[in-house]
């Protein structure tokens, strides 16, 4: 019999970002990298700090449907260090991603947003993070993206 799939939330992490820097339409949509400026990520007995290095790589499709890809690193507070790759989609009604990329706030229950982190580390105690699957709930705000990371059981 195949195991059902379930999932149990494991941290969360408040990223700080900049600016969005824009590179312009390449024809199938609008190239963004948005810096990010540091943040932290909690959980049941886990806790770190988000290195003020690294970006959001991002496609904006016609249609408002965005690819995100982002890749910084974390410190624990134990002195570990974790990088993470995170890919993923946000997508919602079209007026409501406008109103989000013009600063304002809006009901993250409103806007698709989701991903799949993937995590490196040499910390043996971590290692646990390269050997399973995880999924991300995202919450885009006007300076951050909030990010619940939940273990793929």
């Amino acid at each position: 019999m195949t195991p059902r799939l379930s999932t149990r939330y494991v941290f969360s992490l408040a990223i700080k970002v900049g600016v969005p820097i824009v590179a312009g339409d390449l024809g199938y949509g609008v190239r963004r990298i948005i810096p990010i400026l540091g943040g932290e990520l909690h959980g049941e007995g886990i806790k770190g700090t988000i290195f003020p290095y690294g970006a959001d790589f991002q496609t904006i499709r016609p249609n408002g449907f965005t690819e995100v890809e982002a890749k910084y690193a974390f410190k624990m507070e134990d002195g570990a260090i974790v990088y993470i790759e995170n890919v993923g989609i946000r997508f919602g009604p079209k007026e409501l991603l406008d109103r989000i990329a013009q600063g304002e706030i809006v009901d993250p229950a409103l806007i698709y947003f989701r991903s799949v982190p993937r995590f490196e580390t040499g910390a043996v105690k971590y290692r646990w993070l390269m050997e399973n699957l995880f999924v991300g709930v995202g919450a885009r705000y006007p300076d951050r993206v909030e990010i619940e990371v939940h273990q793929v059981l």
